[in-house]
């Protein structure tokens, strides 16, 4: 045991003495701070200023909320000073030529960011302030920084943003305290990309500001942080689900209207489409701007919405029928010869275009004047035959050898008989013309509901026919509407893709 420790007392002998440095600069700082007062500015004349070169390091940007309008950031601050009471001879202290000290042991300019929104407002953590015999302090205090930040959504998702960050002494003006910009701008060299913003540039600018309260300015500088969103995942996460839905309302018109899902369709992509722009207003700061994707979503959403409407027309132009709706002279116009002449529509058998319009309508002119003629005539011979009951028959049937002789006055296909001829009524059976006026009667009945249901086919296939027209103007209208809409949004955008 007396061995090892006879060995242990040798080699402790045998070490060299390095307390020597450990001395000096024990001696050195109790030298610098026994009569130094750190409430006094380091300056060796009070009408100077102390000179304050300014800089900053973004490391990276955490956070940009839009909704709070706060701008998180990791920086270095980088402050460099003279402190004329804070110099020494190095040859006096064993070559010791600089010295790290907390900055609480001597003055440090109180230097703040003025636009800050932490709850501790100074976000800065303490180190160690580097001191060199010549009296330069350099003390660069890392911090997570929140900063107010007025975001402008005008342009969102495709927007840019300046995000400022004011530093400035809080009591010193600029006579005590001069700023100085260490470099026109902030220290990017170990910037960390983010994933939703790409920074453009930070640069920087010195500021006097002059108060009422106050002769000399107050100084301060200012790092505006220039940012661009990147797109590319609101593009595919929110304009082309929009253009894909806009696209399905489109073609919501291609559906015949037998379907019974034209109607809820239009319905279920007018909840789709409030969803999506429910989504997009949760995301962005109550503003008095409307951001250009809610511009564009507004404009989704009232095509959409124009699009039910229309649905419903065409919906209620389709199921119309002859003996409740009127066809009006204007839908006849529009819907039936001009519109489908425009879209290049026909129907079948029938080709249309602009001679054959204008030969149908004047052959309807033409149809008009007769119709009110034969009319009259009616109303003239049924007076007659008001007065002559009975006098009514076939002309092939009753006279069929003295077709020569009848006169050639028609109505409804039947020749009526002159008084002259009455005598020829006696060679038939009596009743006969009863009978036969009967029967008359009942081809009356049954050729006017024929013609009837032919004239309430043709009105209705003359209103589906004006609902298949509305659609395909519907379809055209709405298509070129949402492609002009989207090429428009793209177009007002500064930029496009980010990546």
């Amino acid at each position: 045991m007396n061995s090892w420790l006879g060995a242990y007392v040798i080699l402790l002998a045998c070490l060299p003495w390095g307390a020597e440095s450990g001395l000096h600069e024990r001696r050195l700082l109790t030298d610098l701070l026994s009569n130094y007062n750190l409430l006094e500015r380091p300056v060796v004349n009070e009408s100077e200023a102390v000179v304050l070169s300014f800089g900053l390091t973004l490391q990276q940007i955490i956070d940009v909320d839009e909704k709070n309008q706060i701008l998180t950031t990791n920086i270095w601050l980088n402050l460099e000073w003279k402190d004329a009471n804070l110099k020494w001879n190095s040859s006096e202290y064993g070559n010791v030529k600089d010295v790290r000290i907390p900055p609480k042991y001597i003055w440090k300019p109180d230097l703040l960011m003025y636009n800050s929104a932490d709850e501790a407002f100074d976000s800065t953590y303490s180190t160690n302030v580097v001191l060199t015999h010549e009296g330069d302090c350099t003390y660069i205090p890392p911090g997570i920084f929140k900063s107010t930040c007025k975001i402008d959504i005008t342009w969102f998702p495709f927007d840019d943003q300046e995000c400022e960050m004011k530093f400035g002494s809080w009591t010193y003006d600029g006579g005590k305290v001069d700023l100085k910009l260490k470099s026109p701008g902030g220290d990017t060299s170990t910037y960390i990309m983010n994933g939703e913003w790409a920074l453009l540039d930070v640069p920087a600018e010195r500021n006097e500001v002059f108060y009422d309260c106050c002769p000399d300015p107050y100084l301060d500088i200012t790092f505006i942080i220039k940012i661009r969103r990147r797109t590319l995942y609101y593009f595919f996460n929110l304009i082309v689900p929009c253009v894909l839905i806009a696209s399905m309302a489109v073609l919501g018109f291609t559906l015949p209207p037998d379907s019974g899902e034209k109607l809820s369709l239009g319905v279920a992509i007018m909840l789709s489409i409030t969803i999506f722009a429910t989504i997009v207003g949760d995301m962005l700061p109550v503003s008095d701007s409307t951001p250009l994707i809610g511009t564009y979503f507004n404009c989704i959403m009232f095509m959409v919405a124009s699009s039910v409407v229309t649905t419903i027309m065409i919906l209620n132009y389709h199921h119309r029928l002859a003996h409740t709706h009127e066809m009006p002279e204007w839908v006849r116009i529009l819907f039936l010869q001009w519109i489908p002449w425009f879209l290049r529509m026909s129907r079948p058998g029938e080709k249309i275009t602009i001679k054959s319009i204008l030969m149908q309508n004047k052959m309807k002119e033409l149809d008009t004047k007769e119709n009110s003629s034969k009319s009259l005539l009616a109303n003239v011979l049924d007076m007659e035959d008001d007065f002559r009951p009975g006098s009514t028959l076939p002309h092939n049937s009753v006279y069929p050898h003295h077709n020569n002789h009848l006169p050639q006055q028609k109505n409804g296909g039947f020749m009526r008989l002159p008084h002259n001829q009455q005598q020829f009524d006696e060679s038939y059976p009596p009743g006969i013309h009863r009978e036969l006026s009967l029967i008359l009667k009942e081809i009356r009945v049954i050729t006017d509901k024929i013609k009837e249901e032919e004239e309430s086919s043709a009105i209705e296939n003359d209103w589906k026919f004006a609902a298949m027209v509305l659609d395909r103007l519907c379809l055209i209208t709405f298509t070129l509407f949402t492609v002009i809409a989207t090429i428009a949004v793209l177009a007002a955008a500064p930029h496009v893709l980010v990546t």
